[in-house]
């Protein structure tokens, strides 16, 4: 009964190890959806990962914020943004279901402002150029579902965000 117990643990830590991969394996997407904090309002982003290596990842990703300057005004603040990633995952021999993981984002945002009701104002609008600094992880629970979070600095704006990721 022992040995059968012994066995069984065995097999499912083994089954559990390597069902749970942090690396973005070369040729794989993953989804990442989530919310965060920003001196431009709360961020809410959607992006999709692709695995040129195992250990690098090329994405694209879509920003939304909206925020009160004061009373009177809104920013709606629309990103679009490239990065690039050094998952350090190999490098440093990291627990597999942990994804570690830095690099940097290239984009364009475009800004509408408006005022608030009563308010006399045309509006207003602005675009630009944006360089993006980010450092992360991902936890996984199972091979396609995790968790990420995300600290991001630039010549604009820094920031944190949260969410799931979903492999394909």
């Amino acid at each position: 009964m022992k040995k059968f117990l012994f066995l069984a643990g065995l097999f499912m830590a083994a089954v559990t190890a390597s069902a749970q991969n942090g690396n973005l394996d070369q040729g794989g997407l993953q989804l990442n959806a989530g919310v965060g904090i920003s001196g431009w309002g709360i961020p809410v982003y959607v992006g999709l990962d692709y695995g040129v290596t195992n250990d690098i990842s090329v994405g694209g990703e879509f920003t939304f914020r909206s925020y009160s300057h004061s009373s009177y005004y809104t920013h709606n603040i629309m990103g679009f943004f490239g990065n690039g990633n050094y998952h350090f995952n190999n490098l440093f021999n990291l627990p597999r279901p942990l994804d570690l993981y830095a690099g940097l984002s290239l984009g364009v945002y475009t800004s509408t402002v408006t005022a608030k009701e009563g308010r006399d104002y045309i509006g207003d609008s602005y675009s630009g150029f944006s360089l993006i600094g980010q450092t992360g992880a991902r936890y996984f629970f199972t091979d396609n579902f995790g968790v990420n979070l995300e600290l991001s600095g630039g010549l604009l704006t820094s920031g944190a965000k949260a969410g799931i990721t979903y492999r394909f």
